[in-house]
């Protein structure tokens, strides 16, 4: 599930040369074989991700009676979720097939285990980069309880944008002030390593179902994005209804006996907040302390109340046959108050796995940057940084297509 254009033609717009939408569509068709869509000019049939989506005959009832509900509100439906004009309720395309997430250690990786130019270590833990001067020239890391040195010519941090601006700090490249303050010497100031955390902040919904649910259960097959009433911003929210065997289970959730858990998912796709990480100590093995501000911004809050009111509207309609759901969470009481709404939202909102940007990608003249245009880090020779961390802004989807967007277009820069 790809970004919209207008997220790739900000970073370009950011400063960042070649990455506006006309020149990553390339890369994202590289990277994919769409089972339903083929050749055509939006998605790939040659790459090693497949691609397709569910089918109406296979989807369960709760994400049909949300479909249902969402055209007859008003929604439109759309075939085809990765066009860049794509907009309401639709089939999610996913890299899952036959109930496998097709991932790229299952695709790529696959693929090249058993050249003879790759080794591939596991159960290596990176204190840090090596540097002469200002020049990265290997890492520092640890394996079985010994430590070694391991030297290179060319250094690429794809640790995640959690991990890759730990090891970073660690390494003395961040913010001189935060590096001193817990006694790590700085080999080159740079201010925006950790900041700029981005994510889709979200709330999940409670409701239970008098419907059954197969032995293999999707968890996610359909959803609606679009565009929240008072927006500046294309395509800023999502709403989609979750079956209740993935990470989004609530540890509180408390469901009737004889009935089934589902819910919904409503989560911001284009937050004004930022976040920020922070190392807790020069120790490797402890995680590093991360402040994401969920919906600090008031503008984030009025969307996400919005958000959560409609799929009340929608779960109420009569596509959702009484006794089919019932919600639980929040109550009716909750929803008729601004402020109780607000106190229930930041008590249940969370991550959807999308932390980006904290190394994020612009030119020299972004005090802010991390990166170039080529992924290299900003001052430093030898060392570049490609992985979702980079983004200048997360992207108004899921982060996987276009993190592999990400290393489809290095990787071919390098070559």
């Amino acid at each position: 599930f790809r970004g919209i254009p207008e997220d790739f033609d900000f970073w370009q717009e950011a400063g960042c040369e070649g990455w506006s939408y006309i020149d990553v569509l390339p890369y994202f068709r590289k990277s994919e074989t769409d089972l339903d869509f083929t050749g055509d000019d939006f998605h790939g049939s040659e790459g090693p991700i497949p691609i397709r989506r569910h089918k109406d005959n296979e989807l369960l009832d709760n994400p049909k009676a949300f479909l249902d509900a969402c055209v007859a509100y008003g929604f439109s439906f759309t075939e085809g979720m990765n066009h860049p004009d794509s907009t309401g309720v639709g089939y999610y395309p996913l890299n899952r097939v036959d109930g496998i997430r097709m991932s790229t250690a299952m695709t790529y990786l696959k693929n090249a285990r058993n050249k003879l130019n790759l080794t591939i270590r596991s159960d290596v833990l990176v204190h840090k980069v090596l540097f002469q001067g200002k020049k990265a020239c290997g890492v520092l890391v640890e394996s079985g309880g010994e430590k070694f040195e391991v030297f290179s010519n060319q250094v690429i941090l794809s640790g995640g944008a959690i991990n890759s601006p730990q090891i970073l700090m660690l390494s003395g490249v961040g913010p001189s002030g935060h590096l001193k303050s817990i006694g790590i010497n700085v080999v080159h100031d740079l201010p925006g390593v950790g900041q700029n955390l981005r994510d889709h902040p979200a709330v999940f919904m409670q409701y239970e179902s008098l419907v059954d649910l197969p032995e293999y259960t999707p968890p996610l097959q359909i959803g609606l994005r679009y565009t929240t009433s008072r927006s500046k911003f294309r395509n800023d929210m999502q709403v989609r209804p979750l079956q209740l065997r993935t990470e989004h289970v609530p540890v509180d959730f408390k469901y009737s006996d004889g009935s089934t858990p589902t819910g919904f998912s409503v989560a911001l796709q284009k937050a004004v907040s930022k976040g920020e990480i922070h190392l807790k100590s020069a120790d490797p093995g402890q995680q590093p302390i991360l402040d994401y501000h969920y919906l600090s911004h008031p503008y984030d809050l009025e969307r996400m109340r919005e958000a959560v009111r409609l799929c009340v509207e929608l779960t109420s309609t009569k596509e959702f046959q009484a006794g089919i759901v019932k919600r639980l969470s929040p109550s009716d009481e909750i929803l008729l108050s601004d402020d109780d709404l607000n106190q229930w939202i930041l008590s249940n909102v969370s991550t959807q796995h999308h932390s980006s940007g904290t190394c994020k990608m612009g030119p020299s003249s972004d005090l802010m940057s991390v990166v170039d245009s080529n992924c290299n880090v900003q001052g430093l020779d030898n060392l570049m940084v490609v992985d979702a961390s980079i983004m200048p802004d997360v992207v108004r989807a899921n982060t996987n297509a276009t993190t592999i967007m990400i290393a489809e277009k290095i990787a071919d820069q390098i070559l």
